[in-house]
């Protein structure tokens, strides 16, 4: 499977999604955010880092990005996109996937792992995740608190599309486990059609034994037939 994975100005995980896609044995390209054209692509990661330098706030200018309406198009004919920390924070601003991405709860830069559960498997992003099995994978944001209205909430639960939230080791979904004080614990979703999702947690930092934890394979392995 090829994916083309963004590049925009000031993104630092780019190479990485690069890197996990490869480990897996399939294929990646960088595409650059001036480009307007996704190529060959059959699937599209928006990677973490910081685009435009995060300037007036996060993903607000990386929208605008000329890639950024071939995004569109791929999205819109079914195609799978996949947002990575800035990459969902773009997302949202994109009004690819409903809510908002705002300043963390400690009002500090989180780096460290988290425990995540899966809210569901009926995803083309948590289809290959094991019943009941909770995901170990770090996040890096300082912007990841994930906000939503009450109704974009109850639509969220009601079409099942609540995909991850922050637990304990235990599987236990606190408060206090939530790195940022998203609502209800959200770390990722999906839009209505299911194909487009995004996520705090770098999964792609977490393929390798190398690195801690092999368990962000599984929502990178669950895009691939």
């Amino acid at each position: 499977m090829h994916f083309a994975i963004l590049q925009f100005p000031a993104s630092n995980c780019d190479q990485d999604a690069v890197h996990a896609i490869r480990v897996l044995g399939h294929s990646a390209e960088l595409v650059w955010h001036k480009d307007t054209s996704l190529g060959a692509a059959e699937a599209v990661i928006v990677p973490g880092g910081f685009s435009y330098g995060d300037y007036l706030r996060t993903g607000a200018i990386a929208r605008f990005s000329p890639v950024m309406q071939a995004v569109r198009r791929f999205a819109a004919e079914g195609g799978l996109v996949l947002g990575i920390c800035n990459g969902f924070q773009i997302l949202c601003e994109a009004g690819l996937l409903p809510g908002a991405l705002i300043r963390n709860r400690s009002l500090q830069f989180r780096c460290e792992h988290v425990h995540l559960k899966t809210a569901t498997r009926d995803s083309p992003f948590t289809r290959r995740i094991p019943p009941d099995t909770l995901l170990r994978i770090p996040v890096a944001h300082g912007e990841g608190c994930y906000y939503a209205d009450a109704p974009t909430l109850a639509r969220l639960r009601a079409q099942d599309q609540i995909l991850w939230q922050y637990c304990t080791a235990d599987g236990v979904l606190e408060d206090y486990a939530s790195p940022n004080g998203s609502v209800e614990g959200i770390a990722g979703i999906c839009n209505e059609r299911r194909n487009v999702a995004g996520l705090m947690p770098h999964p792609e930092r977490a393929c390798e034994p190398l690195v801690g934890s092999t368990d962000g394979r599984w929502i990178l392995e669950s895009m691939i037939p």
